[in-house]
């Protein structure tokens, strides 16, 4: 039996919450409940994202609500369906909301939180990475579908994906952002090739993806075509919360494998400059904890706004930071890889070793937004500084020179 501290005074939407939960919890013990049974109960309660409507995972209220729920199942023992399902989870689940159809919300919500259907993202292209408005892969329509053409460079998971979110350009004589369309596109069929990308931990958690006169419902639109880039923008503002927008308790996530090296680390390894940069790190995470904490409570429904960029650019620089204290503390362990065997992995959260993780940890300042690209939508957006030069803005997406 889960018990709430009686003398304790909450909301009528906090106690909604803690009533829920504790149904969830008292029904469905996580200890004696397989892992996709308990998700699909916390789903069918609006315990998956509070935030979400009704019905859809949801109950329409304060996302910041949601920390008691991750609290209490967390503290039970409960699953997290970040660790099946990070993209659908983070990015593509409030992509579908925000824009998708009723049918497209019935049908995908549930499953994508539950982990039975994992989501990719299909953006970024060999010749169109941070300018991704700029992308080439092709939907040309076809009575009641699109063929689709192109390749995709990047893609977190796809080796597991039963869905992805695929942008194409389906207007060329359109200024590139305005010529795309955003579909829900099966991973599974035929037409379409995965094929792995080896990274420099040895895994390949990335894959490049190919589209051969790939069919696609009109059904399967999310929005109409022309709001492709919208579209996109719910999904990027998300990752980068995702990315960066983590609230563990103080002293806990990234910023614990530093403070537990620094206290298993040699005496001669502590000398006082060490202290002073464990000291400026941790002072450093705590900082970004409570700066997440605070985005997370303004956050929108679907689209959080341009202030994750703040948690993701920042949060990079830390983890390569950190993980590079790490690395100093351990000395010549640094070294120590272990097996270099590639492998496809089951998710993309967390490292299984901190050498891994080191390495790993390269790739922040680049996924999800490079932190160049974060700068400039913070100085533009956010503190309303002068936009950057785009000679192409007003320019037809056909005429604008490529190599």
């Amino acid at each position: 039996m889960t018990v709430i501290d009686a003398t304790s005074t909450f909301t009528a939407d906090e106690q909604r919450v803690i009533d829920l939960t504790t149904e969830l919890l008292d029904s469905f013990p996580p200890a004696d409940t397989a892992p996709q049974t308990f998700l699909g109960e916390q789903f069918d309660r609006g315990l998956a994202w509070v935030h979400f409507p009704e019905g859809n995972g949801g109950l329409g209220l304060n996302p910041k609500l949601q920390q008691l729920v991750n609290e209490r199942v967390f503290g039970a023992g409960g699953p997290n369906a970040m660790y099946r399902n990070p993209i659908g989870h983070g990015m593509t689940g409030p992509t579908v909301v925000a824009w998708g159809s009723e049918d497209q919300k019935q049908r995908y919500l549930r499953p994508l939180f539950t982990g039975e259907e994992v989501w990719c993202q299909l953006f970024s292209e060999p010749g169109s990475g941070s300018d991704f408005a700029g992308l080439s892969a092709t939907g040309v329509r076809d009575g009641d579908e699109w063929i689709c053409n192109g390749q995709k460079v990047w893609t977190t998971l796809a080796h597991l994906s039963k869905w992805g979110l695929l942008v194409v350009r389906t207007d060329p004589q359109a200024v590139k952002h305005a010529g795309l369309a955003a579909f829900v596109v099966d991973m599974e069929d035929p037409t379409v090739d995965i094929r792995p990308l080896r990274q420099m931990t040895g895994e390949a958690e990335f894959n490049e993806v190919f589209f051969t006169d790939t069919r696609i419902h009109e059904s399967e639109m999310l929005g109409k075509s022309g709001d492709g880039w919208r579209v996109s923008l719910t999904t990027l503002m998300n990752e980068r919360q995702s990315i960066g927008g983590g609230m563990p308790a103080r002293g806990s996530g990234t910023i614990a494998a530093l403070t537990d090296a620094w206290n298993n680390a040699p005496a001669d390894a502590k000398t006082p400059t060490a202290r002073d940069e464990v000291t400026k790190l941790w002072c450093e995470a705590e900082v970004l904890r409570l700066t997440n904490v605070r985005a997370n409570q303004n956050r929108k429904m679907g689209d959080p706004g341009p202030e994750g960029s703040i948690g993701k650019m920042a949060g990079a620089v830390l983890n390569q930071k950190i993980y590079e204290g790490v690395m100093d503390l351990l000395g010549a362990d640094a070294m120590l890889y272990g097996s270099y065997e590639m492998i496809r992995p089951e998710t993309a959260m967390g490292a299984d070793t901190l050498q891994k993780a080191f390495l790993r940890s390269r790739a922040n300042t680049i996924e999800g937004g490079t932190t160049e690209v974060m700068a400039n939508i913070l100085g533009e957006r956010v503190l309303g500084l002068p936009g950057d030069v785009r000679v192409d803005r007003d320019v037809p997406w056909a005429e604008v020179p490529r190599n």
